[in-house]
């Protein structure tokens, strides 16, 4: 997942399991099938929840705050996951798409009419459900894509920066439930 499927080698790979190229080979045959094997492991811990939580019959704060914490909880533990769904989504994005939500994609039209629905009850602001999706994604992918960058910048170590992240899945929610209650 750190080098994505171009820029792993079947010997980098061997090397951090702690095993011979020729077992990796055996198991897999070819860096193509290993990547599925993990691609789907990693997707399958992380995508699931999302349609769930798109998917539920629950307030929309209560959505967001889901939204959130079950995002950064899968990513704190595996925390090259964005860049590497990243890079792999933006080589084939259709193939790529299937194989994250397979057939079954997270309906944003239902999310779009639960807000035009709280909108309209007076629950939150006018707001448009696009930009309040990419608000919610952008907010909990950026930190990892930008890690390097972060901590460089807030001269954090890797401790520092998982407190950080642990905090977020409060403080996301907060910020944008407070961006659009009424």
């Amino acid at each position: 997942m750190e080098k994505g499927l171009s820029g792993a080698r079947m010997q980098d790979i061997a090397n951090e399991a702690g095993i011979n190229k020729a077992l990796v080979h055996y198991y897999f045959r070819c860096k193509e099938k290993l990547f599925e094997v993990i691609f789907k492991e990693a997707a399958s811990k992380l995508f699931p929840r999302i349609v769930a939580i798109v998917n539920e019959e629950i307030p929309l704060f209560d959505k967001i705050r889901n939204f959130t914490r079950q995002y950064l909880e899968v990513v704190i533990e595996n925390p090259y996951l964005p860049m590497f769904v990243l890079n792999e989504m933006h080589k084939q994005p259709h193939a790529f798409h299937a194989k994250m939500f397979g057939n079954n994609p997270p309906d944003f039209s239902k999310l779009a009419r639960q807000i035009d629905e709280e909108y309209q009850q007076g629950i939150i602001k006018a707001v448009n459900p696009a930009h309040l999706i990419m608000n919610m994604m952008s907010m909990c992918v950026f930190p990892f894509i930008g890690k390097p960058m972060i901590q460089e910048v807030m001269k954090i170590d890797d401790l520092q920066f998982r407190y950080l992240m642990e905090q977020r899945k409060t403080e996301i929610a907060n910020f944008i439930i407070d961006s659009i209650k009424k």
